[in-house]
């Protein structure tokens, strides 16, 4: 089922990170061996091998969390995501790196467990954790607010990728969704000039698919700045 959100910028990131997390979390769980080495829509990775990058996006986020910062914010919601432009070399490293590091868990439940629990900390530490105090992750510092929703938009993204293959698999989370479509309106500047759903806006916008001549034609201008990250 695809759906199109309203622009949204009261989005609460607690929830945000809570929902997708949880949305993502059902389509994990009952994940066996044989589902863990269906592709998904990254390149080169597997479910399994997603699974792990995922388990590093939770691990950051309780790092992160627990990491004040005494500076103000260099960076918020939308901004953050102007550092991750498309960069072939870079990603290419970082599909191999991820890969090699994955293979390590030669058991997919335990990897499936590890990711599942460290997932609840991050939405347990989420839900405590004060929306206006600085903190650091990545070489910069934003509000937990503002990470929280980071973490949300790139679960929800994730999510995408991960169910192509999974075709009985739940969706994202609407607040999840919201949280995208909020962020790729930020970067862009202004709403999509499209009725585009969230998830057809989501695949486009990070480069998953490409735009038509029709889409093109619609954005303008706009069409040339596409993806706006990845």
């Amino acid at each position: 089922m695809t759906m199109r959100s309203e622009h949204r910028t009261d989005l609460d990131p607690a929830r945000v990170v809570r929902d997708s997390y949880g949305a993502l979390a059902e389509v994990v769980r009952p994940l066996g061996d044989e589902e863990s080495w269906l592709p998904t829509d990254c390149t080169g990775w597997a479910v399994r091998d997603l699974v792990f990058h995922l388990l590093g996006d939770a691990q950051r986020a309780l790092v992160a969390l627990h990491t004040p910062a005494v500076e103000q914010p260099d960076r918020n919601a939308v901004t953050y995501w102007r550092d991750w432009a498309p960069d072939p070399v870079g990603a290419a490293h970082g599909r191999r790196w991820n890969r090699v590091a994955g293979s390590m868990f030669l058991d997919f439940a335990q990897l499936k467990e590890s990711y599942l629990e460290t997932a609840e900390a991050t939405a347990t530490a989420a839900a405590t954790a004060d929306p206006r105090r600085p903190v650091r992750t990545q070489g910069h510092v934003l509000t937990a607010g503002d990470l929280l929703t980071t973490l949300g938009v790139e679960a929800t993204v994730h999510h995408l990728d991960l169910t192509v293959s999974l075709a009985d698999a739940p969706g994202p989370s609407p607040a999840g969704l919201a949280a995208v479509r909020a962020t790729l309106d930020g970067l862009l500047g202004h709403p999509v000039p499209s009725a585009w759903s969230d998830e057809h806006y989501a695949r486009a916008a990070t480069g998953r698919t490409g735009l038509t001549d029709d889409e093109r034609q619609a954005l303008g201008p706009d069409a040339d700045r596409f993806p706006l990250f990845s």
